[in-house]
């Protein structure tokens, strides 16, 4: 007489895109998210006509990183800070997920609103015909993937110095604000005293920065022009602070995450 066997629960992958339609349906539920996924996109291109000829490649740049920043980053900060207060982070954490298989599914919709955020806004420029081809298509999708997923690790790493999610708001300002001010997006580096432009080429966002000017304009973060194999060789030293902030903020996250409520 054979013993009968345990019917075998769902695979890992099912587990994994079951708890992103449950972040995606909490996500569709929040209709300030929502709104602001599509008026931000919409906004950017309504400023096209008011800029030159340069000003789709600008502003794809622009769009970018304040997505990044403000919808990536900030959202998954106060995302995770909830779940972990809720202690839902912590009965997932029990569960057969491993951890980054909790923390990437939770940011899966997060991450499919930003790159629907960028396209909707390049579709928008083209249509009205103010597209310009980039120099080079790797480094700008390199500093999107790239950033994103830097956008992800800082989230985590930001959660061990956020006690609530309205507390977010005081906790994300050092990236809200002085990284996004120091990245080169709203003035060049070279406007900066030499040790400070130094001190600011370092910060997350500026290499994100730097790639997207190097792959949209060919350009280096002092304005200085380059083409063809030179594009590679600038990009070196941004790649190489992108990826030492994603594995800083990755071990961080990885020594010292709390997946229990801060209490």
């Amino acid at each position: 007489m054979t013993t009968p066997t345990a019917p075998a629960g769902p695979s890992r992958a099912r587990r994994i895109a079951a708890l992103v339609g449950a972040e995606t349906r909490l996500l569709l539920r929040n209709r300030t998210a929502l709104v602001n996924s599509v008026a931000l996109p919409l906004l950017l291109v309504a400023f096209v006509p008011l800029v030159g000829d340069v000003g789709g490649r600008g502003l794809v740049g622009t769009a970018v990183v304040v997505t990044l920043v403000f919808l990536t980053y900030y959202n998954l900060v106060t995302t995770y800070v909830a779940r972990r207060e809720d202690l839902v982070l912590q009965r997932l954490r029990t569960g057969e997920l491993s951890g980054p298989e909790v923390l990437l599914a939770t940011a899966v919709p997060t991450l499919l609103v930003t790159a629907g955020q960028v396209v909707l806004l390049a579709a928008g420029i083209a249509v009205l015909g103010r597209w310009t081809a980039p120099v080079d298509v790797v480094l700008p999708l390199l500093a999107v993937v790239l950033g994103a997923a830097l956008m992800v690790v800082l989230a985590t790493a930001s959660t061990l110095f956020t006690r609530t999610p309205e507390s977010a708001q005081i906790t994300t300002l050092p990236v809200v604000v002085g990284a996004t001010a120091l990245s080169g997006l709203f003035f060049p580096l070279t406007a900066l005293p030499e040790a400070l432009a130094t001190v600011a080429r370092l910060l997350p966002l500026t290499p994100v920065v730097e790639l997207l000017q190097l792959g949209l304009a060919g350009r280096t973060w002092d304005g200085a022009a380059v083409a063809g194999a030179d594009l590679y060789g600038a990009a070196l030293v941004p790649l190489a602070v992108l990826v030492a902030w994603l594995l800083g903020a990755g071990a961080l996250t990885a020594r010292a995450f709390r997946w229990a409520p801060r209490r």
